[in-house]
């Protein structure tokens, strides 16, 4: 199982909230959160529990931002930008995004361009880039349908190009006071999970996530 698999785009399920939410209101905001296992895309990263933070900021549809988590050795920072809105009741997001790691015996770095439009309670997403792999440059994509219903959802999401893997993703969000809460079950592929039977056969995997954040306007 190559590197790539296992640490495809590290970044939580609460980068992709924080991405989300941070373009929705004009102005600075901040987030921190934590999961209990870091698990991206259907990806285990291996760092098990994770604490993260980020700044965004947006005017008029454009925004900036950076995210940062500990992960297993180090530490990963991630920087992006893009513009987001909405043309009669569709939602859509062009952004760019790269993906860097502070110690190399974790990773090497990701940079993708990634669209996602929305309508009602389902959305799509779509992203290509490229993984610098210690100067053997690799390239991947990942597409991914999502559907909610009061707080619940259900995503499956697919990689392609030089490597593949799918999984699937049933979740359920909330508020807790002033934070936001979430638990999900996350079901990978062979390619994705890594793991062997007895037999020494590839199997895949299902693990349980929890949540917890907060954002933060000024």
């Amino acid at each position: 199982m190559s590197k790539m698999t296992k640490s495809l785009l590290a970044a939580s399920v609460l980068a992709a909230t924080t991405l989300a939410s941070g373009t929705a209101l004009a102005g600075a905001s901040a987030n921190v959160g934590m999961v209990s296992d870091y698990i991206f895309r259907g990806i285990d990263q291996g760092s098990g529990a994770t604490a993260s933070a980020g700044l965004d900021y947006d005017i008029s549809g454009f925004y900036v931002g950076t995210w940062v988590a500990d992960v297993a050795v180090g530490a990963e920072y991630d920087l992006y930008a893009g513009y987001a809105g909405e043309v009669g009741g569709f939602s859509y997001d062009l952004g760019y995004i790269t993906y860097n790691y502070t110690n190399d015996a974790f990773d090497d770095t990701y940079a993708e361009g990634a669209l996602s439009i929305g309508y009602g309670p389902i959305s799509a997403s779509y992203a290509k880039g490229t993984y610098d792999n210690y100067g053997d440059e690799l390239d991947y994509t990942f597409a991914s349908i999502t559907a909610e219903y009061k707080g619940m959802y259900a995503t499956y999401g697919e990689h392609g190009d030089d490597f593949e893997g799918s999984y699937v993703e049933l979740g359920y969000n909330t508020a807790i006071a002033d934070w936001d809460a979430g638990i999900a079950i996350i079901s990978a592929d062979k390619e994705l999970a890594g793991m062997t039977d007895a037999d020494g056969d590839d199997v895949g995997d299902v693990s349980v996530v929890f949540s917890i954040g907060k954002s933060i306007d000024f």
